[in-house]
C-alpha cells in the first residue's frame, strides 16, 4: 500500500470509503517506520505488536458497527506519542538514562481520550532528555535528524514529533511546548505545531519540566487536524487542578473571514538576528493576509528581550524541583553498588541524567537558595508579569499577533551544542509567549533557497484557540505548503 500523505480528514473519507482497513494503514506506517526510521531517530520505540493489536480491535468494531468512523474523531488514524507521555505497557523514559526500563502501569488521561476516540500508537517519539533542549541533541537516543537535511535538527524538544510529520511516519502526534519546544520543531520540519492556552489540557501522566509553563496539545499536517485533536485532548481534568473548563468546537472559525481583522506585527521579532530569509517569508505571509482585507498594524514588545532571561531563572527553579522525585527507589535506575543512602542518591542521579539536566538542576538550586531566591526567582516572576501585561495591552489593539517562530531555519547537529547561551536564544521568540501562558501555532510559510522549511508564528489570546486555527487555515488553504514533503 502507498501512504498517500494522509491527513486525518483524509484517512477518515478513505476509511469512509471502504478503500483500506485499520489493520492495512497501520502495518503500512509500521513498515515505513522499520524502514525510515534508522535514517532521522524519530521513534525510539516502535510498538509493532501494540499497534497491530488496536487495529484489529478497531475493525473487528467496525464490521458489528459501520458508523464508527463517523462517531469517532480519530477512528484508525495512527499517531506517534512524544516519549515524555506515560503509556501503559510502553516503556517511557522522556528519553533519559535515569528511567531507561520504565514501563508505566496508566495512561496519561490525554492518552486515554486518544485511544477513546479511535487513535493507535504506533510507538514512542524522540525528545531532548526530560524536554530539556531546543535540537533533540540531549536526547540519551541521540539525535532526531531534519527530514529535509539529515545533517541538520529537527528542532526541540518534540524533534521527533515534528519530524514524524513531514516523514509520514505517522498522521499526527503529541507534543509538549514550555518555552517553544512544539512550535520550534514545527518550523524546522514543515510541520503544523499548536501551542494551547496554559491548562487547556490536562498534564497529568505527562513527565513535568517547568510545571508553570508546560502545555500538551498536537503537531499535525493541517490546522483542521489540528483543532480536531485538540478537540479530543481539551478539557477539565480532576488530576489536574489546573486544567480549565472546554465547551468550544475548535473547528468552529475555519472558514472565517478575514476583512476587518486586525493583525499585530511586533518589530523586536524581525530584529536582532532574524534571518533575512526568514523575515522575508513571514513578510509575505502578511502580504496574503493584507490582500485579503486584514489591517496590519505595527505594535513594540520591548519586554521581548528580557523573555530568555525569565525562562532560565523560571524554569530551571521548576526543573530542579520535578527532578527531585528520580531518585532510584520506586522506579527508574538503582545504584545496586551503592555504599549508604547519600552514596546511592549521588550514583543515581549523576549515571542517570546527561550533562544539560545536572546544568539546569544546579542553576534552578542556586537561584532558589536562600540566597539567591529574591534577587533572581522573585524578580524574575515580576518581570514575567510585565511581560504578561504587555501582552495583554497588544490584544486590546489586534485580533492576532504575527511574527516568526525563529530567527533562523533549522542549524546543524552540533553547532549550539557546546554553547548553551546560543541554544537557549533558539526560542527567543517563542518563550515571550509561553511565559504568558498565550495559544500560539506554527503554520508552514515556505521554504529558503537551501529547501528549509520556516514557520508562521501566530499567537492569540488566551482561550482564543478556535480564531487561531481559522486564521491560520486561511494562508494554509492559500498555500499548501504542508504538501511538500522531503525527496
Amino acid at each position: 500500500m502507498i501512504l498517500e500523505n494522509f491527513t486525518i480528514a483524509s484517512l477518515k473519507e478513505a476509511y469512509k470509503n471502504n478503500k483500506f482497513t485499520v489493520t492495512e494503514v497501520v502495518q503500512a506506517y509500521l513498515d515505513r517506520i522499520n524502514e525510515r526510521n534508522k535514517l532521522t531517530n524519530t521513534y525510539v520505540l516502535i510498538a509493532d505488536e501494540f499497534a497491530l493489536k488496536q487495529a484489529n480491535a478497531l475493525d473487528e468494531a467496525w464490521q458489528q458497527d459501520a458508523s464508527l468512523v463517523d462517531k469517532l474523531p480519530l477512528f484508525g488514524v495512527p499517531m506517534g506519542v512524544k516519549d515524555n507521555f506515560t503509556t501503559q505497557g510502553l516503556e517511557t523514559t522522556a528519553c533519559s538514562n535515569i528511567l531507561k526500563g520504565y514501563v508505566p502501569p496508566f495512561n496519561a488521561p490525554c492518552v486515554d481520550k486518544l485511544y477513546a476516540a479511535g487513535a493507535v500508537c504506533l510507538g514512542k517519539i524522540n525528545t531532548d532528555e526530560m524536554t530539556c533542549g531546543a535540537s533533540t541533541e540531549t536526547s540519551c537516543f541521540g539525535v532526531t535528524k531534519n527530514p529535509y537535511d539529515h545533517e541538520r535538527v529537527s528542532g526541540g524538544s518534540s524533534g521527533g514529533s515534528a519530524s514524524m510529520i513531514s516523514e509520514n511516519l505517522g498522521v499526527f502526534s503529541t507534543g509538549t511546548d514550555t518555552g517553544g519546544s512544539i512550535r520550534l520543531p514545527a518550523s524546522f520540519c514543515n510541520a503544523f505545531g499548536v501551542k494551547c492556552t496554559y491548562g487547556r489540557v490536562s498534564r497529568s501522566g505527562v513527565l513535568s519540566m517547568a510545571s508553570s509553563l508546560d502545555t500538551v496539545a498536537p503537531l499535525t499536517k493541517t490546522a483542521l487536524d489540528g483543532a480536531i485533536v485538540l478537540n479530543v485532548m481539551a478539557g477539565k481534568c480532576d488530576k489536574d487542578a489546573t486544567t480549565i473548563e472546554t465547551t468550544e468546537d475548535f473547528t468552529s472559525e475555519l472558514g472565517m473571514e478575514l476583512k476587518g481583522l486586525k493583525i499585530g506585527v511586533p518589530k523586536e521579532y524581525f530584529e536582532h538576528g532574524t534571518d533575512s530569509e526568514v523575515s522575508s517569508l513571514v513578510r509575505k505571509a502578511l502580504d496574503f493576509y493584507k490582500s485579503q482585507g486584514a489591517e496590519l498594524i505595527d505594535l513594540s514588545l520591548p519586554m521581548t528581550k528580557y523573555g530568555v532571561a525569565v525562562y532560565y531563572i523560571v524554569s530551571p527553579s521548576e526543573v530542579a524541583t520535578n527532578m527531585q522525585r528520580y531518585d532510584g527507589i520506586k522506579f527508574g535506575q538503582i545504584a545496586s553498588d551503592a555504599e549508604n543512602l547519600d552514596d546511592f542518591y549521588k550514583k543515581v542521579k549523576s549515571r542517570g541524567f546527561g550533562p544539560e539536566m545536572k546544568r539546569r538542576i544546579m542553576v534552578g538550586n542556586y537561584v532558589l537558595s536562600a540566597e539567591s531566591y529574591e534577587a533572581y526567582y522573585i524578580k524574575a516572576q515580576k518581570v514575567r508579569t510585565l511581560i504578561i501585561n504587555e501582552f495583554a495591552d497588544a490584544f486590546q489593539k489586534c485580533d492576532v499577533l504575527m511574527a516568526p517562530v525563529a530567527a533562523t531555519a533549522a542549524f546543524k547537529i552540533g553547532e549550539k551544542a557546546g554553547d548553551p547561551v546560543a541554544m537557549y536564544t533558539t526560542d527567543a521568540l517563542a518563550i515571550p509567549s509561553a511565559i504568558a501562558g498565550l495559544p500560539g501555532v506554527s503554520v508552514p510559510a515556505g521554504f529558503t533557497e537551501a529547501g528549509l522549511p520556516v514557520g508562521l508564528q501566530i499567537l492569540v489570546a488566551q482561550r482564543k484557540e478556535a480564531l487561531m486555527f481559522g486564521v491560520a487555515k486561511a494562508f494554509e488553504d492559500a498555500t499548501e505548503y504542508y504538501k511538500r514533503v522531503p525527496a
